[in-house]
């Protein structure tokens, strides 16, 4: 028999499975021994932070090995920064390196937070022009200008970035005086080795090696420590001075090329979703829908829309970590207190008010992931949150207040109110209650007493007559909350009112 159409198919098949093999192993080997570049730059922000666990997640994931946070950046926010140093310090599986980038797009700069996460990284590289340093922790002052934080914030942020030095085998002095400006360093040389030294430090040293040289002053008191590209691979905090991720990869023996990640769509809504301003409009929807669903029967197109508002407003914070239970908790609280006000009790008191400060508490603690302040900085995020959240409740209830005077009169919300004449219920006729409350005045102590409407008639709702809040309707016409009524008949339990 002839084979030889057999053995061709044979060949050609084991040609396509070669070639395809040859194909996919780089991309195997890529994806097992990959390195991949995580943009951190702008403010460092809560989005931020999860911008930066998201995408080192998922490089981890996909077998990275070398993971590059390129920083570039004047700093942001203490929590956000502590949490992506407290991620990248928890990372096992890779090595991490920070490297401060230049170019004509960047800032060139990792400065205060930014030093912080360059510190958490296992080595660091510094593009040439580039500087890092100044990493003291400043919160907002009384004038709007920043000023340093007190000695407690200092004291926290001083022993955190001590801790990475030395877990990372930086010098921990150089470290020290990046936050605390009473640091003073000398340049020390001994032989060809040259280190930042405290004053202490050099004069141990200079009793320890006589041959060790003291230098210029490198950083006086009352000076934050900021180092140029140049300066930090000469004092050992850069392990060198690199201009492109390319030659990054070659001195860290990773495969090229390196995988570039940037934010996503997601990410860029995230960011929009989490500022002041969407979040006070979130609040500001989410509110005032509420008042409309509650004046509407039914659950309608209001509490869906108040319903999306909170689910964007939590479910957002929720990403950045900061809600449990007790906010949603709180809210829940909140909205029950503001419905028994509107529905049981007359008036606007202690109950409603009640109700929208434990609103606003739930919706502040969303967006911090602590309870009680206790340093500098967490007062000021507190502050800020609460001029956030403060902005969305007095927006809402500017709008509750004008949409309880015009609602009757825009046509928006015609559907809300009744605007029919209601000539007859299933007790009788209206019209001939009224006719006949002449020859009723005296059969009911009510008939004659005046009131005031405590909620909207429409045309039933609830009124004070005579000391005591009682269920009454008109005869059809629509009657706003504080209007003065008069009792003009009474059927069993049925109080009809008009208006005076």
């Amino acid at each position: 028999m002839n084979t030889t159409p057999f053995r061709c198919v044979c060949g050609f098949r084991r040609l396509v499975l070669a070639v395809a093999a040859l194909a996919v192993l780089p991309l195997f080997a890529a994806g097992a021994q990959g390195a991949y570049i995580i943009p951190i730059e702008g403010d460092i922000e809560p989005s931020t932070a999860v911008f930066v666990r998201r995408q080192a997640t998922k490089a981890l994931e996909a077998g990275a090995t070398e993971l590059i946070f390129e920083i570039d950046t004047f700093g942001g926010r203490v929590d956000s920064a502590l949490r992506i140093s407290s991620f990248i310090g928890s990372i096992r599986d890779a090595r991490t390196t920070a490297w401060v980038r230049s170019g004509p797009d960047s800032l060139g700069v990792s400065w205060s937070a930014g030093a912080l996460i360059a510190m958490s990284c296992s080595r660091l590289y510094m593009a040439p022009g580039t500087s890092i340093g100044a990493a003291a922790p400043v919160v907002a002052g009384a004038d709007g200008q920043m000023e340093g934080a007190g000695e407690k914030t200092v004291s926290a942020v001083r022993a955190q970035m001590a801790a990475l030095a030395e877990k990372n085998g930086y010098p921990q002095a150089i470290a020290l005086a990046m936050v605390d400006a009473d640091i003073v360093l000398y340049e020390a040389r001994s032989g060809e080795r040259v280190e930042l030294l405290t004053l202490e430090e050099l004069e141990a040293a200079e009793k320890a090696n006589p041959a060790t040289i003291r230098g210029k002053l490198v950083s006086g008191a009352g000076k934050l420590l900021s180092l140029t590209a140049g300066e930090a691979e000469r004092y050992g905090l850069s392990s060198g001075t690199i201009d492109d991720a390319e030659a990054i990869l070659t001195a860290l023996g990773a495969p090229a090329p390196a995988v570039e990640l940037s934010p996503s769509i997601a990410d860029s809504i995230v960011v929009l979703l989490s500022s002041a301003a969407v979040q006070s409009i979130l609040i500001l929807i989410g509110l005032v829908a509420i008042f409309l669903e509650i004046n509407t029967p039914g659950f309608g197109l209001p509490g869906t829309v108040a319903l999306v508002s909170f689910l964007v407003l939590f479910g957002t914070n929720a990403l950045m970590g900061s809600v449990g239970s007790i906010e949603l908790i709180l809210f829940m609280l909140g909205v029950g207190l503001l419905a028994v006000e509107i529905f049981v009790l007359p008036g606007f008191g202690v109950t409603g008010i009640s109700g929208i400060v434990l609103i606003g508490a739930s919706l502040v603690l969303s967006m911090q992931d602590f309870v009680v302040p206790t340093l500098d900085w967490e007062w000021e995020l507190l502050g800020r949150n609460v001029l956030t959240v403060s902005v969305g409740l007095m927006s809402a209830i500017v709008a509750i207040g004008l949409l309880a005077l015009a609602g009757p009169r825009i046509k928006l919300f015609d559907r809300l109110t009744l605007r029919t004449t209601i000539s007859d219920t299933a007790g009788g006729s209206l019209a001939a209650d009224a006719q006949s409350a002449a020859a009723s005045q005296g059969d009911h102590p009510l008939v004659g007493k005046r009131g005031t409407a405590v909620t909207t008639l429409r045309p039933s709702g609830r009124a004070m007559i005579d000391g005591t809040v009682r269920s009454v309707e008109t005869d059809g016409s629509f009657v706003e909350q504080g209007q003065e009524l008069v009792v003009v008949a009474v059927h069993g339990s049925r109080i009809v009112v008009s208006v005076v």
